[in-house]
């Protein structure tokens, strides 16, 4: 039926409103992670300026969408229902990918996305073309794919990594080699010269070379071309007289305006980029529709020799994606989470790794420090004193592990830099016309300033190098899926009109609000109330306090992981066993993560504060005895369950339960002292070691003696002696702990 078409290009418009909810959740972190993570403008300041370049940039798109409409595929070797089935495809695809990356909180490229998603769906449908027909092979593919476009583009898209990543190491290390991280003074006189370079580069880029996209351009021509070099060094002068007379009257760094500049006009970048990606199917769809509706042809026989031809700008379309943009901008939550990821990957102090190291960061950390001992060799010692010198960190600021939520993760140089190289760079692609991923160049240009700022220390080089292989690995993923998923959708589509398009937009409907309940709900829980908190008294009597609250934690967490390992024996219960152990080993997480902040606990303690720093860490050791106990005893019995051994007696399991209640019923009445800190209640718990000790001790002989006459079976012995002897240690940490508790509150 025709009008299914109509119908096809109503779902498009709907996933085109989609794919702007989720590319910008995906890609706001391009324009806004610079500017928040120096803290440099207020959190609605920065939302605003870059709202303000969405909305300019929106008008600066209009001549990338040739390459949603040309530029994978030739148009008129395709009918119209190709075309249809093509673009619907890519759409769908499109939005469940990104939508899928959101959810992980890692950044992705929508560019990639669509490019490759355009390039599956159009592959298939030529094969299709060519299965068909009696003439044409395999080795006909090159008539109905643009190759050398799309050969131009993935190469534009994948060599922008290692442009990127360098532009944004070199300039980064000659601004800190200048400025250093002391530049407040710096920066008060040579501040003028930096913001009259910065905000020239920015501005030139984006508003002179940005122009050659649009329509606008024709009525400047005559005026910007062959005076660009004159452009160029007047706008040097004027933005470096603003610059100082800026510092001047306000007292205030240049790199403010710079920041706020840099953000608008990478905003407007990424929307002059990156608004192709969400809108220029649907567009390319809706002129499709237009002049076929006129035609009269056949669907199948009328072709699209119209999507050759340049088409009008739309405005007032362009400006509509801009809004929805912006409204995304200011309330999506999954753009918050994938900003994370970039922030703490490109952090200047230390604190929580996001990713745990593998064999190849490990390779690569291991590989540039041999690079750089080397190097180091053939410079003059005098030189590498005067470099070391200019990245030499302020001392004056109190260590932390724990980022402060109002701490900058960067310094305002770094943040310029960032800002300045990827909106240039991309403004250069835009000009070009190539559907550069934004993604890939902010991202890359701020790993690469990271790396020259010295970030990456040897204390957190291997994490941060496995974060970036995790996010450049997610790129390639992302283009394999799209090309795989966008040509089965495709064929799908192809198959039956009528049956696939309803099931796999009902399908894309539930997958996104699945994803989004789910999203929400980690965000909601992603603060554990459970968890344990870090400590910031430095007194024992402050410490003791403030602690109470995660002895509490720890030992309601081990009683339910002991009796739940318990119960999982006895009901040889994989799954409850295998849940146990997942609790473990979180809880030895967080008591790792305790330990990792020690360092930065006694580094900001006072003279006085030496026997604070004393029980703060033998408490941390007890602790961490109770964990090791609990990780042994669970995974002995999950492997004992999983290689399906014999199931334990029912002697030993009714003696494991007697040992259970009489361990449950002190830890009890160890978190009720901790909860209510009535410390002095520690002595009645210490007056029950001895009788705990003894029961475990009473039924590891009665089990030696039932070895000695009936019982058979190693593995369970093996087991259940196990399992008594580590719950002595367990009991005997446990008691440790009181007891350390118990004496430092007497003294106080």
């Amino acid at each position: 039926m025709d009008n299914i078409y109509l119908l096809m290009l109503v779902a498009l418009t709907i996933l085109a409103v989609l794919d702007i909810v989720v590319g910008v959740s995906n890609d706001a972190i391009n324009f806004l992670n610079s500017a928040i993570g120096s803290k440099a403008l207020p959190v609605k300041t920065i939302m605003i300026v870059a709202s303000l370049g969405i909305f300019v940039g929106a008008v600066y798109s209009s001549g990338l969408m040739e390459v949603a409409r040309k530029g994978i595929f030739v148009p008129s070797q395709f009918s119209f229902e190709e075309i249809m089935v093509i673009f619907m495809a890519v759409m769908i695809t499109d939005i469940l990918l990104l939508d899928f990356f959101n959810t992980l909180g890692l950044p992705t490229s929508t560019t990639v996305s669509i490019v490759f998603n355009l390039f599956g769906a159009a592959i298939v449908m030529s094969l299709i073309k060519i299965s068909a027909s009696d003439s044409q092979t395999i080795a006909d593919l090159g008539q109905y794919i643009n190759t050398k476009k799309a050969i131009e583009i993935i190469t534009g898209i994948f060599l922008s990594v290692f442009i990127a990543f360098s532009v944004g190491a070199l300039v980064q290390w000659i601004s800190r080699l200048i400025f250093t991280f002391q530049y407040e003074k710096k920066i008060k006189n040579f501040g003028a010269l930096f913001g009259g370079v910065a905000l020239t580069a920015i501005l030139y880029f984006i508003f002179m070379k940005g122009l050659k996209g649009t329509p606008y351009y024709k009525d400047m021509k005559g005026v910007i071309e062959g005076n660009e070099i004159l452009i160029i060094l007047g706008g040097f002068v004027l933005f470096t007289l603003l610059s100082y007379l800026f510092q001047k009257i306000t007292k205030k760094s240049i790199l403010l305006v710079v920041i706020g500049v840099g953000t608008f006009g990478l905003a407007l970048a990424f929307s002059g980029n990156d608004l192709v990606n969400f809108i220029g199917v649907p567009m390319a769809a809706y002129h499709s529709y237009e002049a076929w509706s006129g035609s009269g042809i056949d669907p199948a026989l009328f072709t699209m020799e119209v999507l050759d031809a340049k088409m009008p700008a739309q405005p007032y379309l362009l400006f509509i994606a801009g809004g929805i943009m912006v409204v995304t901008l200011w309330f999506s939550k999954k753009a918050k989470t994938v900003a994370e990821t970039e922030i703490s990957l490109s952090r200047q102090g230390e604190g929580r790794e996001k990713f745990e190291p593998n064999m190849l960061s490990r390779g690569i950390v291991k590989g540039t420090t041999w690079l750089s001992n080397a190097v180091s060799v053939i410079i003059p010692e005098s030189t590498q004193a005067k470099i070391n010198a200019s990245f030499e960190k302020p001392t004056d600021e109190a260590v932390t592990l724990s980022q402060n939520p109002d701490a900058p993760a960067f310094d305002m140089i770094r943040a310029s830099v960032n800002l300045m190289v990827a909106g240039v760079l991309i403004s250069i692609a835009t000009t070009m016309k190539l559907p550069l991923s934004t993604t890939y160049v902010t991202f890359m240009v701020a790993m690469g300033a990271s790396l020259a700022d010295r970030a990456w220390g040897r204390e957190s080089a291997v994490y941060r190098v496995a974060g970036v292989l995790n996010v450049i690995g997610g790129w390639f993923f992302t283009a394999f899926a799209a090309l795989i998923a966008a040509g089965t959708v495709a064929f799908l589509i192809h198959w039956n009109k009528e049956v696939m398009i309803p099931i796999l937009l009902l399908l894309t409907a539930i997958l996104l609000v699945r994803n989004y309940l789910s999203h929400k709900k980690k965000s909601t829980t992603s603060i554990d109330p459970k968890s344990l908190k870090k400590h910031e008294s430095s007194t024992v009597q402050g410490i003791i306090l403030e602690s109470a609250d995660n002895i509490s934690n720890v030992v309601s967490r081990s009683n339910k992981i002991y009796t739940e390992v318990l119960n999982g024996l006895a009901t040889e219960n994989k799954k409850s066993l295998k849940k146990s152990k997942k609790g473990v080993d979180k809880l030895e997480q967080e008591i790792e993560e305790l330990r990792d902040n020690i360092f930065y606990f006694i580094k900001n303690l006072d003279e006085t504060s030496v026997r604070g720093s004393n029980f703060y860490i033998t408490i941390l050791a007890y602790l961490t005895d109770v964990a090791q106990s609990l990780e042994f005893i669970s995974k002995k019995s999950y492997k004992h369950i999983n290689n399906e051994h014999k199931k334990l007696r029912y002697s030993q399991i009714k003696d494991l339960k007697e040992v259970d209640q009489s361990l449950s019923a002190l830890l009890i009445e160890i978190e009720e002292v901790f909860n209510s800190k009535k410390f002095e209640r520690i002595s009645y718990v210490l007056s029950r070691k001895e009788e705990l000790l003894g029961l475990l001790s009473t039924k590891i002989h009665t089990q030696i003696e039932r070895t000695r006459t009936e019982e058979s079976s190693p593995k369970n012995t093996t087991l259940y002696f196990n399992i008594l002897l580590e719950t002595k240690d367990l009991v005997t940490s446990i008691m440790n702990l009181m007891e350390e508790y118990y004496s430092s509150y007497k003294k106080e």
